[in-house]
Order: structure tokens, then C-alpha cells, then sequence
């Protein structure tokens, strides 16, 4: 894998807190998967060759796919899963499970951070993907509380070059 000042990771929030929820036709939606691609792009520009995702429903599955059209005509981009237990998808829609098992068909690198469940996995793939970072992606709606919000404290003690696409100029 990459050194750390070529990677960059992402934290995002999932369809219960996006304005559009899981109706992913919805123009802001689209407006978002746009700059998002954007933003990857941005972050290609700037030297990231390594990206990570936390496999998330909503945002994070949308940076993921992102990633994998970026690699398309960018041969030396990765895309490494971070997965916080074996069992994060079990319970979702079969249509989620299918779409999160393709990304991982076609990511580059999958690493388990812990194999059972408990309160803090999601937190320590949170730790793990800034950990292995210098660049951090975000998709924020300004809530305090959540992963989300507590992945950004997090990577800004520990420095990394941030950027945050506010969900509220994707709300209208």
C-alpha cells in the first residue's frame, strides 16, 4: 500500500441523514455524486493515489464508486475497503449487499478491522482509515455527534489535509 502522504480516506453520512434518503434518482443526489466525483478527481491532482473507504450504506458507497470510474481511466489509483467486522452488510437490503459485494469484487485492497461486532468497531475503522491517511473527504451535514462528526475531530488532531462537501448545499 501507499504511504501514508498519498492516501486519502473518507467519512460520509448514510441514507437515514441525507434529505433525498435511499432514493438515489433525486437530482440533489446526483448533484452530490458529482462533486464527489469532483473532489476525488481534486484529490488525484494533488498526489492521492491510494483511496480507503469504510463501506457504509449511502455516502460512503457513492465515494467507493467514485473511486472505481477514477480507476477506470487512472490506472494507478487504489481503492482499499476498510471493513469494521464481518458482518457490516448481513443485515441490509439484498440491493445494498449486491452493490457492496461488487465494490468489493473490484477494490484493490480489503482489510478487516476486527472480525465480530461491538460498540466501537465502527469507531476503530473510523481510527484506522485516518491513521493510514493524509487526506480526508467528507460529506457533512454540521451535526455534532455520530461517526461522521467524530471521524473529522479525529483527523483534525492528527493533521490531515481535510476537505468537507457540506450536505446542505446539496439539500435545495
Amino acid at each position: 500500500m501507499l504511504e501514508r502522504e498519498r492516501s486519502c480516506c473518507f467519512t460520509g453520512h448514510r441514507p437515514e441523514k441525507l434529505p433525498w434518503g435511499e432514493e438515489e434518482d433525486d437530482p440533489r443526489c446526483g448533484r452530490l455524486k458529482e462533486a464527489l466525483a469532483r473532489a476525488v478527481e481534486e484529490a488525484y491532482q494533488a498526489g492521492s493515489r491510494h483511496f480507503i473507504v469504510g463501506m457504509a450504506r449511502g455516502c460512503d458507497l457513492y465515494f467507493a464508486e467514485a473511486v472505481l470510474e477514477l480507476r477506470e481511466w487512472r490506472e494507478d489509483v487504489t481503492l482499499e475497503c476498510a471493513r469494521p467486522c464481518e458482518e457490516q452488510a448481513d443485515r441490509w437490503p439484498s440491493r445494498e449487499r449486491t452493490r457492496y459485494q461488487a465494490i468489493l469484487d473490484h477494490c484493490n485492497f480489503e482489510t478487516l478491522v476486527q472480525r465480530r461486532y461491538d460498540r466501537a468497531c465502527m469507531m476503530r475503522r473510523n481510527r484506522y482509515m485516518v491513521d493510514h491517511a493524509g487526506r480526508l473527504i467528507a460529506v457533512y451535514n454540521g451535526a455534532p455527534g455520530g461517526g461522521t462528526h467524530q471521524t473529522l475531530v479525529y483527523a483534525r488532531r492528527r493533521k490531515l489535509d481535510i476537505q468537507i462537501l457540506n450536505l446542505e448545499d446539496f439539500s435545495q
